[in-house]
């Protein structure tokens, strides 16, 4: 009985450009959201986030997937700045005085649990059968099983798929820019390092950031 690798339970056949391409020949792009803090806003302000997310919501003619990621926060990559830092200071007064701050900040990281949370919109496009007797429901799956003699006809498809995921990309920024957040698409590293994240939840990492 043959033996199953980790790999054989995910569904990702490639990431090209930011695009993820799972097995079945769909594309999908994952876009991560800058949170706000909503009860810092007057009653005003909130009613009307409020219903331009729901006016968002209601405009949509496609499926997208709204995820949350919530984990302690890795105070050990600050923690390594803040030891360069003493390590490189001449004076032995801030040497202490850094000294003093990483022990704060380790003892109050030990014994509060501080949670380091994202959010993220994944949009989806799968496209349609060409029905053309390609062997396959959807004519991405075979393109992507292809090797290096895939032709400039498989490209195009690949152009013409993607340009369509763009679409609905562009039409969710649109609507959720309405409401106040600020969206991200993602690119090749930064969507595999998500993806780390979600098979393997034990492992560090660094954190992902707004640019």
């Amino acid at each position: 009985m043959a033996k199953s690798n980790t790999q054989d339970f995910v569904p990702i056949k490639e990431i090209r450009g930011g695009t993820i391409i799972l097995e079945d020949g769909s594309l999908n792009s994952i876009l991560l959201v800058a949170s706000l803090n909503f009860a810092l806003k007057s009653y005003e302000e909130q009613m009307a986030t409020i219903a331009q997310f729901q006016n968002f919501l209601n405009s949509l003619e496609f499926s997208i997937q709204i995820c949350a990621q919530s984990r302690k926060l890795d105070v050990r990559p600050y923690m390594a700045t803040l030891e360069e830092k003493r390590r490189d200071q001449d004076n032995d007064l801030i040497k202490m005085q850094i000294n003093e701050y990483m022990q704060f900040i380790q003892n109050f990281s030990d014994s509060v649990n501080i949670m380091d949370k994202k959010f993220f919109i994944v949009i989806s496009y799968t496209p349609p059968t060409l029905g053309s007797g390609t062997g396959s429901s959807n004519p991405l799956g075979k393109l992507f099983n292809r090797g290096d003699d895939a032709d400039t006809t498989d490209d195009q498809l690949f152009e013409e798929a993607k340009s369509q995921l763009e679409q609905r990309v562009d039409l969710v920024t649109a609507g959720i820019s309405r409401a106040g957040l600020r969206l991200v698409p993602l690119g090749t590293e930064e969507s595999i390092e998500v993806l780390y994240r979600i098979f393997n939840p034990g492992e560090s990492e660094k954190p992902i950031q707004l640019t």
